[in-house]
């Protein structure tokens, strides 16, 4: 494969990565770090971040500090170095899948108070903030069950799935 080949792939694995996480709702540019750090782990300076992805410090930043607070990255110390640099965290997927599981505890608990103190809302509405409760309850469950799955390994690197075909995968 050639090398512009091996590019041209790489920036549509980073740009594809900034559409998948804005779609859930977060910065293009979040996404496309993090499609950056999946594929070469780091560690990188801000400048070496904003030259490789074309952006500002400014975005660098924003945008690291949310993936370090999502546990996606982590800031780490080069000796010699007076800048901080970010490499992917370890076990990145599982810390996603925590703090969802631990929103999803919080959301629920919330609601569940919240239906106590909302009794004269009407049988209809109370039926519905059960609902939604349970829902929470649900996404709880469903990801402490991800999290087993995650942690089924000894610790070493997970097995990767195999990858389908991408022609077959077109065809679809």
């Amino acid at each position: 494969m050639s090398c512009a080949m091996t590019q041209d792939a790489e920036t549509d694995f980073i740009e594809g990565m900034g559409l998948i996480l804005q779609g859930d709702g977060m910065p293009r540019i979040a996404g496309r770090l993090m499609g950056l750090f999946v594929l070469r782990g780091g560690p990188f300076s801000f400048a070496e971040l904003a030259d490789r992805l074309e952006i500002s410090r400014g975005s660098v930043s924003t945008n690291t500090r949310l993936l370090e607070d999502l546990g996606v990255i982590e800031r780490v110390a080069i000796r010699g170095e007076r800048q901080d640099y970010f490499r992917l965290a370890a076990d990145p997927y599982a810390q996603i899948i925590e703090r969802k599981r631990i929103r999803s505890i919080r959301a629920e608990e919330a609601i569940r108070r919240s239906a106590s103190e909302l009794s004269e809302a009407g049988p209809e509405a109370l039926a519905r903030i059960g609902s939604l409760a349970n829902f929470f309850g649900t996404l709880t469950n469903a990801t402490a069950r991800a999290l087993e799955e995650l942690d089924a390994t000894d610790g070493n690197e997970r097995p990767v799935r195999a990858m389908p075909d991408p022609s077959s995968v077109a065809a679809e």
